[in-house]
């Protein structure tokens, strides 16, 4: 009988001693939760890191969200920004309207098919420029701007010549005013990467400068 109460007494112990463990165990894990979750929240608070490259010769940077969010570029565009497609959706007009003579007026297979490509290309960039003009609120000013203070701009007596020009003479007043007609658009883009601050406009510019250069030399060589 004694040692039937001794080994009870010994198994409530036992479980007493585990039920402490169990519950000790509880509060730790609870404790380490409740760190993890408010380290997880102001880390979520404060937004990832940024890796920023340094300057050559310089280690890269760990930027938090905020200190990359201030370091970024201002994209807000300005006056060359707008300047730039008002004046280039009337440049690339002009170009539009010099390749419409080409079918009927052209003697070159050459000449006709440069001039469907740079339809084809200048009028989806209109579009584009002319959309961005829209979602920036530039879209209600007046397209204004003088001819003659476009670069590559024809005149209106070249383009009378040229309307009344047929054949090889055509042909080669048209490359003679295409070219300089680029080189003038290629002057603009690089004035807006100069003077802009606008990541889009400066991307339209550095297509201009590739594209328009590619058939700069191409109408050189024809």
């Amino acid at each position: 009988m004694l040692a039937r109460r001794r080994s009870q007494r010994i198994r409530r112990s036992v479980s007493a001693a585990a039920v402490t463990v169990a519950v000790l165990a509880l509060g730790a894990c609870d404790s380490g939760d409740d760190d993890g979750t408010d380290a997880a929240k102001a880390e979520a608070a404060q937004g990832p890191s940024v890796v920023a490259p340094g300057k050559p010769g310089e280690p890269a940077k760990t930027l938090s969200a905020e200190e990359a969010a201030k370091a970024a570029p201002d994209n807000t565009p300005n006056s060359a920004d707008f300047l730039y497609a008002r004046m280039m959706i009337v440049h690339h007009g002009q170009a539009l309207k010099m390749t419409e003579l080409v079918p009927e007026r052209a003697d070159s297979d050459s000449v006709k098919r440069l001039a469907a490509r740079i339809a084809a290309s200048q009028k989806p960039e209109i579009g584009a420029m002319q959309g961005w003009l829209d979602n920036n609120g530039g879209a209600k000013k007046q397209h204004d701007h003088d001819h003659g203070s476009m670069p590559g701009m024809a005149t209106e007596a070249q383009l009378r010549q040229l309307r009344a020009a047929e054949g090889t003479a055509f042909d080669e007043l048209f490359l003679k005013l295409m070219i300089t007609h680029h080189q003038g658009a290629v002057t603009m883009a690089t004035d807006a990467i100069s003077n802009g601050r606008n990541i889009q406009i400066g991307d339209m510019a550095k297509d201009v400068i590739s594209q328009q250069s590619i058939e700069i030399n191409r109408m050189r060589s024809m």
